[in-house]
């Protein structure tokens, strides 16, 4: 028997740091669906290996042959092909800003160094938030070329939006089109003029306000899911969307999606990672388009840009404090 398999029989391979909600969602995610075999690991003893254990229990009833491994031991991620981190503190209500950005960037920093010392070849997706001041930070630690890294933002944001319009128009949700750029967050840019339905522009079919509305809603999709929550947020539709990024690596799809790349000039803005439409295959970030925008837009894309800058920067004051 041939020590490396050929093509035709190579099973990718995907390290997803983080065994919490959404970690774990995506791990079972890309198992079912047969994209890839997973390492799934987290500093708790025990919890990685847990899940992994409770998921290949389930590998016969769900009619899959991906395997599941958890893990504390980043050797155990190593030549990993694609690298999921979603590690970090969750949003609760209440919690303090500065509080949650100077957990989450020390996770970052040091998930982002030890996963790229055993997958020094691998695309990373980050998933934790404050997502693109994060995703800047691993590829400050990381050092990656900067179409090995993306942050899984509008895909989420976009398929929120989605969801609305459809409950909206009582239409199939996969006949809804819907495009989110800008920053994870408040600052987000919808874009309605983009969103459409079987190909009917949004604006055709509701009118100004209740498009607002509807902004507005996307906006605080992820803050009204914790609200709700009370001790936690979102991880299904989280969990989907980075699934989705890492089959588009993955199975080299090609295809477009939003996501939180790294700009250089597109938008008037430079060194910083913000959300816009990037194409995704198995070199990564293959190309990143710039979406024509109304004045208004342009103001927000520069909005979302300054708050990421300045999350970035009081980061950088927090891990050095």
């Amino acid at each position: 028997m041939p020590d490396i398999l050929p093509p035709a029989c190579y099973a990718h391979r995907v390290a997803v740091i983080g065994a919490g909600k959404v970690g774990s969602t995506l791990a079972q995610r890309l198992a079912e669906r047969g994209i890839a075999h997973v390492v799934l690991l987290d500093v708790i003893e025990g919890l990685p290996q847990g899940i992994a254990l409770d998921l290949m229990q389930a590998r016969g009833l769900q009619a899959h042959d991906r395997d599941i491994i958890g893990t504390n031991d980043y050797k155990d991620t190593a030549n990993a092909d694609v690298v999921v981190i979603t590690a970090g503190r969750p949003r609760t209500p209440g919690i303090d800003r500065d509080e949650l950005v100077k957990t989450n960037a020390e996770i970052i920093v040091e998930a982002s160094k030890k996963a790229i010392e055993y997958s020094p070849n691998a695309f990373f997706i980050i998933v934790t938030n404050p997502l693109d001041a994060m995703t800047y930070l691993a590829w400050e630690t990381t050092q990656l070329p900067r179409d090995r890294i993306v942050g899984m933002a509008g895909v989420l944001d976009s398929a929120r939006l989605q969801a609305f319009i459809a409950m909206e128009l009582g239409v199939p949700f996969r006949d809804v089109r819907a495009t989110v750029i800008g920053n994870h967050g408040k600052a987000m840019v919808p874009l309605p003029k983009y969103c459409t339905v079987n190909g009917i522009p949004l604006t055709d079919l509701l009118d100004r306000a209740t498009i607002d509305r509807l902004v507005e809603r996307t906006r605080n999709g992820g803050t009204e899911i914790v609200n709700l929550m009370k001790r936690g947020g979102a991880y299904f539709a989280p969990a989907s969307a980075a699934c989705n990024m890492v089959e588009a690596a993955i199975r080299d799809r090609h295809c477009w999606l939003p996501g939180s790349v790294y700009l250089q000039g597109r938008y008037g803005i430079d060194d910083l990672f913000l959300g816009t439409l990037c194409r995704l295959g198995c070199r990564g970030v293959e190309d990143i388009m710039e979406l024509q925008l109304t004045d208004s837009e342009a103001e927000q894309m520069q909005a979302a840009a300054t708050l990421v800058r300045e999350t970035i920067a009081r980061a950088k004051q927090l891990l050095n404090s």
